[in-house]
């Protein structure tokens, strides 16, 4: 059950990684509020977009992109605004956090992260600005993680990325909000996607970080949906450079 926002409708949207796990929760969340929607992964999406069609009664433009590749990515970017008009959100979320220690982590696989983690988030930003300060103003949420927050082990620059994202959101916050162009950072906890279900969500691992929690039950996508819909409309037309956390209360910010 998420608010409607009349501005959302018919509004072009842009979502990375959105045919799966998170990313698969904010198109459908989009696609509720009548907004034409593109999204992008590496892996074929038309099976999801006929799914969110039936489901929602509006179907998403699958374009298949490797955001590591940042020229396919700006093509990409271009192809959406060229079926749905010029983008006036986009929803950075694709990501990987595989689990790597100092020592396993070559330059490689640095190189590899980094492009995935922060280098396309940037490069996504810079290919939308000159739209939407020409159009007088949009909304660019950037997906983080509390990871970097909590100085938790075992993904070193999986959190550095992240720390990153917030560093670049407040940046280009200022940078770009002269022409009302707003960018902030959404910052889950603990997600129990379908992944991190089957990769690294252990039961010892649940109890202990559901001690941490305030409140009393785990994160599901779909728990997304609401404060990224938020930052993407009007509604927050006086909000940017901030992270919106949604954790169930593991970090307490302020």
């Amino acid at each position: 059950m998420n608010a409607i926002y009349p501005d959302l409708r018919d509004s072009s949207v842009f979502v990375t990684g959105g045919g799966s796990g998170i990313g698969a929760a904010l198109t459908e969340g989009f696609l509720r509020q009548g907004a034409r929607v593109a999204f992008c992964q590496r892996r074929d999406g038309a099976a999801f977009a006929d799914e969110m069609e039936a489901a929602t009664g509006n179907r998403p433009l699958f374009l298949s992109c490797d955001l590591a590749d940042i020229p396919a990515l700006e093509r990409t970017l271009a192809d959406a605004a060229e079926a749905h008009g010029p983008i006036r959100t986009l929803v950075n979320n694709a990501g990987n956090d595989q689990r790597h220690t100092l020592e396993e982590a070559d330059e490689a696989f640095w190189e590899w992260m980094i492009a995935i983690n922060l280098k396309a988030y940037f490069f996504a930003c810079r290919a939308v600005a000159p739209s939407m300060k020409a159009r007088g103003g949009g909304s660019i949420v950037n997906l983080s993680s509390i990871s970097y927050m909590m100085g938790n082990a075992g993904y070193p620059i999986y959190t550095t990325a992240n720390a990153g994202i917030n560093g670049m959101t407040r940046s280009l916050a200022r940078e770009l909000g002269p022409a009302r162009v707003r960018v902030n950072t959404l910052t889950p906890g603990w997600v129990l996607t379908e992944k991190q279900l089957d990769k690294w969500a252990t039961d010892e691992g649940l109890r202990d970080h559901a001690a941490r929690m305030c409140l009393p039950d785990h994160l599901r996508p779909e728990d997304m949906v609401g404060g990224t819909l938020f930052l993407a409309s009007e509604a927050s037309r006086a909000m940017t450079g901030q992270a919106l956390v949604i954790d169930g209360g593991v970090v307490v910010t302020g």
